[in-house]
């Protein structure tokens, strides 16, 4: 048996409940990994609540399909599977369950092809379960979709969220100039970052200054492609890390030049694309060019008050779930 969060319903984060379930068995294709560490995104908040609608089409109609949620996690393989050489027991990993869930529990099996490798050498197991979401998605979104360039100057909007301050070390890390946009409690954060110039959103709206910019990469999506687009350059991008502001804008923009507005997934992608991604984000960390941020550290039993956090809007990088193995 095993210590998992449960969630059978949707709703509030009281749904989720800590729970005794059957411990996994690996199959021969499959690693265990005993899991140390995983996050609370705002992004898995959906995943709880079902909400918009449209998502119970892949997590159930009616109530969660998968009953152990979470996505990101770190820990070390337990046992491999018969068929399995790129793994061996002992090794620490670090990686993205995807739409299989499960890492808010003590143990999880992964297939040998997962989203998962070894952790950054210089890494703690907190530290490689809170570079996967925001480094995931900044990625995907400069790099894969806006394809940014050395020397062009970016927005990030809501820049000391999990995706905010993982998009400014990325950002800086192929040589771009960052303006960051976040509350001036703030400030200090993103500048250790790298930001090279810090508006405060409460006191002036960056739309309505001369400046252009390349790309303007909204993290929480408050934002809208119609506000920002004179504020592109001729040839800019819009991003929306939410998403559902930007379909119209991102078909419509299609069947012309010029600005553009961009619409991504991050976690539908396929496993051997997000475990590319994964291996850069580790070489940053072993470099030095990339941080994780994390805000607070939760036990799993405490998982919930962790998600009442996520669902301020006011926490700064990570929340970091610690899962304990003690009897």
């Amino acid at each position: 048996m095993m210590k998992a969060i449960v969630c059978t319903k949707y709703g509030a984060p009281d749904v989720l409940q800590l729970q005794e379930v059957e411990k996994p068995v690996p199959a021969s294709n499959e690693v265990l990994i005993k899991v140390h560490t995983a996050t609370a995104t705002a992004a898995s908040v959906i995943g709880r609540i079902g909400k918009p609608y449209f998502v119970r089409l892949f997590f159930g109609f009616t109530k969660p399909r998968k009953t152990i949620l979470g996505q990101e996690l770190a820990g070390e393989i337990e046992a491999v599977g018969s068929d399995v050489k790129s793994f061996k027991v002992g090794e620490k990993v670090f990686g993205l369950t995807g739409m299989e869930l499960g890492a808010y529990a003590q143990y999880k099996c992964m297939n040998k092809n997962s989203a998962l490798t070894s952790m950054p050498q210089n890494a703690t197991f907190g530290e490689s379960a809170a570079i996967v979401e925001g480094g995931l998605t900044a990625l995907n979104f400069l790099k894969h979709r806006a394809d940014i360039q050395e020397g062009q100057h970016i927005v990030i909007y809501g820049a000391s969220g999990s995706v905010g301050t993982a998009s400014i070390q990325v950002a800086k890390a192929f040589g771009a100039k960052v303006t960051a946009i976040c509350s001036s409690a703030n400030f200090d954060l993103v500048k250790s970052l790298g930001a090279d110039l810090v508006i405060d959103y409460q006191q002036e709206d960056f739309t309505e200054n001369e400046s252009t910019y390349d790309i303007i990469f909204d993290t929480v999506g408050k934002l809208s492609f119609s506000r920002c687009k004179n504020s592109l350059t001729p040839t800019g991008i819009y991003l929306d890390a939410d998403g559902l502001g930007t379909i119209f804008p991102m078909m419509w923009t299609s069947f012309f030049g010029g600005r553009r507005a961009i619409l991504a997934t991050t976690y539908t992608r396929s496993a051997e694309v997000n475990l590319a991604d994964l291996e850069t984000l580790k070489t940053f960390f072993e470099q030095g060019s990339f941080r994780a941020v994390i805000d607070e550290r939760y036990a799993l039993a405490d998982l919930a008050s962790a998600y009442e956090y996520v669902e301020t809007g006011r926490k700064k990088g990570n929340l970091v779930i610690n899962i304990s193995h003690d009897k």
